[in-house]
């Protein structure tokens, strides 16, 4: 689960990290309003979106070449560009070319900056353990300086049970430049992004960048914050944060049935049981010529309702020329799959190809049950086999 910038220093902020002040608009009167209460002063615009690069982003068919973050000194040009922004689409390296709405706009006042640096926590599965990742080169190109100069990222061990410890964070603060009343200033906002990733079942908790003004105050700027979504059932008051606007579709519609989905851009759909067979089957569709459109994986114990639902969803997308179920049984019984797919098939109605391989326990009688049926089911024994049928039947 993602939160926004603005709720992720907002949580930063009760763990004592100091942030700019900053007011929530949904309307160019609402961020004009925002502004006023600023007295006037700059302000940047910060559109709210689950994507990265926002500085850098554009909003085709505006007419305007500002980007998802604007800096602004006069009050005509704050409602002006808030239009543009709720308005259009937002177009990043990480959205697309499809773009994303925007709806809300952080109006945030600006601050000036001495000097950026990046602040983050992960996982690293090296390890083993959480890492507290820093560099005094932080910013918008913080991804370039990770590639081409990794050895400017510092990094520090973190214990789960311990959480940061009050010498690692004066060390970091020290490593990294930071002086005088900055380096205890710092050493709060590295408590904060460790205890958010820590408490709060974070995937990631970043601040970028973590700024120095040229007065000496440290701020997060800027914060994005991701959890754990099998451990939000401990954290609801995280969970009521979630914008579903921000969601795929398809992709909500399938989690509400127990279904993990992710739509991709091709034209096979892919109805599986387990991840990595999930993995592997996408795999061999492209082998084979074939793009697969989603990854759609019915866990262990699909019943008839959620097949049905999963081609519901498969073949909502106007993309899709063909279907392949691959399923391997083990718990989850090949006759009994194959009954649940005959059921979803009359109920749905197909118009496009479907391609089923079963595999496991009860193969022949599902097969059996596939042959039997007189319904229009290419079946396959292999997954190569599957693959290339698939294939064939989404080209044809």
């Amino acid at each position: 689960m993602k939160l926004h910038e603005y709720q992720a220093k907002e949580l930063l902020a009760k763990y004592g990290a100091a942030i700019p002040n900053g007011i929530i608009a949904n309307s160019p009167a609402e961020a004009l309003a925002a502004f006023d209460k600023f007295g006037g002063k700059p302000v940047v615009l910060k559109a709210q979106v689950h994507a990265g690069g926002r500085g850098k982003g554009k909003f085709p068919g505006s007419g305007s070449d500002i980007g998802g973050v604007k800096f602004t000194t006069k009050r005509d040009d704050v409602s002006k560009h808030a239009e543009v922004m709720l308005k259009h689409r937002l177009v990043t390296k990480q959205t697309g070319e499809p773009g994303v709405k925007v709806g809300k706009i952080l109006v945030q006042e600006a601050a000036d900056i001495a000097k950026e640096y990046y602040l983050g926590m992960v996982l690293d599965r090296a390890q083993g353990v959480p890492v507290l990742m820093a560099s005094a080169e932080g910013g918008v190109d913080i991804e370039e300086v990770a590639a081409k100069s990794p050895e400017k990222i510092l990094k520090v061990p973190v214990s789960p049970e311990l959480g940061l410890q009050p010498h690692q964070a004066r060390r970091l603060a020290f490593e990294l430049g930071f002086t005088g009343e900055q380096i205890p200033a710092a050493e709060k906002i590295m408590h904060a992004v460790s205890r958010l990733f820590l408490e709060k079942d974070a995937t990631l908790s970043e601040v970028n960048p973590l700024v120095v003004t040229p007065t000496g105050e440290v701020l997060a700027l800027d914060a994005k914050a991701t959890f754990d979504d099998n451990a939000m059932f401990r954290h609801p008051e995280l969970a009521a944060k979630a914008d579903e606007s921000e969601e795929d579709p398809a992709e909500l519609r399938a989690a509400k049935s127990g279904l993990s989905f992710i739509k991709l851009n091709g034209t096979i759909g892919c109805l599986v049981n387990g991840a990595g067979l999930a993995m592997g089957t996408m795999d061999i569709i492209q082998y084979y010529g074939g793009s697969p459109a989603n990854f759609l994986d019915v866990g262990g114990g699909a019943n008839k309702d959620q097949v049905t639902e999963a081609f519901r969803i498969l073949l909502g997308d106007p993309n899709v020329k063909a279907v392949l179920v691959n399923i391997f049984g083990g718990i989850m019984k090949c006759d009994t799959i194959a009954s649940a797919i005959l059921a979803a098939f009359d109920e749905v109605g197909f118009k496009v190809p479907l391609v089923v391989r079963l595999e496991g326990t009860n193969v022949e009688a599902g097969r059996k049950l596939l042959a039997d049926s007189g319904r229009s089911i290419i079946t396959a024994s292999g997954m190569a086999e599957a693959a290339q049928k698939v294939v064939a039947a989404a080209k044809a």
